[in-house]
This record gives structure tokens, C-alpha cells and sequence, in this order.
């Protein structure tokens, strides 16, 4: 993510301290007889879902945030094999892409140097109006290698890119009825470049184009909260979060995008932003910042992987909702105009 600046707090229970040392005291004995690191198998061993392949989302974390990718800075050979990751994954999940390419390059420049960076596009068409879309995005790129370390940034972002992935994978086997549009925006740590740049350059009509969903750090909460920011600017998605708020499996929170919650208000602080100024509607979803946020620590051995796996279907959930009512959800914006 961008910028985020909230509070943070901490949970101190002495009952859940004792525990949660009572566990790993047996588990380290465990690992010391079998001689087998137990972080290497987390996601072959981790929770179960029925509507997404939780190991996968795990592994592309895994994957995404390991030693290779070298932090998946924009212009980076990690970051270039970030983004062949994620166009791998758009071919198994059956993606089209608009024209040749799944990717859409640009440049920037942050100072004195030129970025070459490389958006990743797909679709699932509509089987009953594929002229409306949603689109559900989340950013790949991370921070990269900062005074010789990694900043893997498995929460930031590679947990959002998974969720996608896991999404596109459900869409594949369950055709929506509405056109979804897959986005992987790079550049976003460097000033939400990839988004701003389809905003101005887009491969479809923006006027199509009824919402964003967009995921950045979704994977971990000492709390097990999970914000979906965006009802303050669109009132009238508010209804279709509480519904899925009453079921998930997360504690969803509605919030973080009141203009009067100064840096608190997240609005413009991820990829969402830049379609929030182009007068596109969105709902955001992330958590709060934690101690590993932009550090080298964020890592995929101290993500939640049932906490993450949960979010996942909630956002997942969200969509299908989405799908479900777009033709109610038009007609309730067309009357708060």
C-alpha cells in the first residue's frame, strides 16, 4: 500500500499468551524430533475452503513474496517476474486479454529516473450483459531491495494480487453475469501509477464500467478485522456490505473514507483512487497497518493464513453479491445523483 497512517494497538491477554507459548514450546519440540521445519509447509498444511482453493492462495503469496522476487519493484527483474507470475495465472484461469497482450506498458518518471512498467489486464465476458463491467484490481509491485534487504511485502501486496487470482479462478468455473475485468496495476508504490495510467489510457469504455474492487493487504489483523472503505462517497453500496458483513467469516468494517478522518481516510491512499477522481464508484478493502508494514519483515511466514483465507471469501462473497445486483445497484445510484 501507498500510505496508510492509523493507530495501532496491541492485544495482551495473559490467558492467550499462555497459550499460544504453551503450543509453540510443543510445537518447537515437535519440529526438534522430526528434524522438519513446520513455516516451509504452511501453505500445503493450511485451512480449508469450499469455494477457493485456499492452498493456492496461500502458495501465491508464498510465491509472490519469496527471496527471487527481489521485493517486485516497478522495472526490476522481480518485478518482471512478478508480472510473468501473474500472466501465467490469467492463462490457467482462462482469462482474455484485451487485444494481444495481457500487458499494458507505460512509463513514468519519479525524480530523475524513468520507470518502464507493465500493467496486467484480462476479462471473464458476461454470459447475460457483458457490456457492464467490474473491476477488481490490486497492485503487484512492492518496494524491492532497500540498503541490501528485502522488503518482500507478502501482505503488502502480495496477499491482494492472490485474492484476484483466486477470484479470476472462481469466475472461470462460475461464468458471472456481468463482465469482470481482472487489473494487476504496477507502479502503485511509486504514486499509483499503473492506475492512474488506465484511467487516462484505458483498454475498455470507462462508461461501462460500474465499480472497482480493489484489494491491498488483506492477509493479517491481531483482531481479525477486515475494512471495506468507499459507502462514505457511495452510500448506496452500503446495504450490500452490511449483508456481507452479518456472514463473513471476518469481522468486516465499514469504514476509513470519511475526507474528515484526514490520513485516516483511504480513499485516495491505493489504486481505488485514482478511479474515485475519475467518478467511478469503489469499495476498498484492506486492514490497518501493522508492525511489518513497508519492512523488510513482511513476510509470508507472519501472515494469518486462516484470517486470510477468510477475507478472501468475503471479498469473493462481495463480488458475487455485486454480480448479483448490478442492475438494482444502477438504478440506486442513478437516484442519489
Amino acid at each position: 500500500m501507498n500510505l496508510k497512517s492509523v493507530s495501532r494497538r496491541t492485544l495482551a491477554l495473559a490467558s492467550l499468551a499462555l497459550i499460544i507459548s504453551t503450543s509453540a514450546a510443543r510445537g518447537q519440540a515437535d519440529a526438534s524430533r522430526s528434524n522438519v521445519r513446520t513455516d516451509s509447509s504452511r501453505s500445503d498444511a493450511g485451512p480449508r475452503s469450499k469455494v477457493i482453493d485456499a492452498a493456492r492462495l496461500l502458495r501465491d503469496v508464498q510465491t509472490l513474496s519469496a527471496d527471487d522476487m527481489q521485493g517486485r519493484k516497478t522495472g526490476t527483474e522481480g518485478g518482471a517476474k512478478a508480472r510473468a507470475y501473474v500472466v501465467e495465472a490469467f492463462k490457467r484461469y482462462g482469462l482474455q486479454p484485451y487485444g494481444a497482450s495481457y500487458l499494458q506498458p507505460f512509463t513514468f518518471a519519479r525524480g530523475a529516473q524513468t520507470y518502464q512498467a507493465n500493467n496486467v489486464v484480462g476479462f471473464i465476458r458476461g454470459k447475460t450483459e457483458p457490456a457492464r463491467v467490474v473491476i477488481v484490481s490490486a497492485h503487484y509491485d512492492h518496494l524491492g531491495v532497500v540498503n541490501g534487504e528485502i522488503y518482500h511485502g507478502a501482505d503488502d501486496n502480495a496477499s491482494g494480487v492472490a485474492t484476484l487470482l483466486a477470484s479470476a479462478d472462481y469466475f472461470n468455473r462460475h461464468t458471472p453475469a456481468h463482465t469482470i475485468v481482472f487489473i494487476a496495476f504496477d507502479g502503485e508504490e511509486e504514486g499509483l501509477q499503473g492506475s492512474q495510467y488506465f484511467v487516462k489510457s484505458p483498454t475498455l469504455d470507462l462508461k461501462s464500467v460500474a465499480l472497482d474492487v480493489n484489494m491491498d493487504m488483506v492477509s493479517r489483523n491481531e483482531r481479525g478485522e477486515l475494512y471495506a472503505a468507499g459507502a462514505h462517497p457511495y452510500p448506496f453500496l452500503k446495504s450490500y456490505l452490511e449483508e456481507i458483513a452479518k456472514d463473513a467469516s471476518v469481522h468486516l468494517l465499514i469504514g476509513h473514507d470519511d475526507p474528515k478522518l484526514g490520513h485516516d481516510d483511504w480513499t485516495l491512499q491505493s489504486d481505488q483512487g485514482a478511479f474515485h477522481i475519475a467518478g467511478i464508484p469503489f469499495i476498498y478493502f484492506g486492514v490497518e497497518d501493522h508492525k511489518d508494514y513497508h519492512k523488510p519483515t513482511d513476510t509470508f511466514a507472519n501472515i494469518d493464513p486462516p484470517f486470510f483465507v477468510h477475507s478472501a471469501e468475503t471479498i469473493l462473497s462481495f463480488v458475487q453479491l455485486i454480480d448479483k445486483n448490478l442492475d438494482r445497484i444502477d438504478k440506486e445510484r442513478a437516484a442519489k445523483k
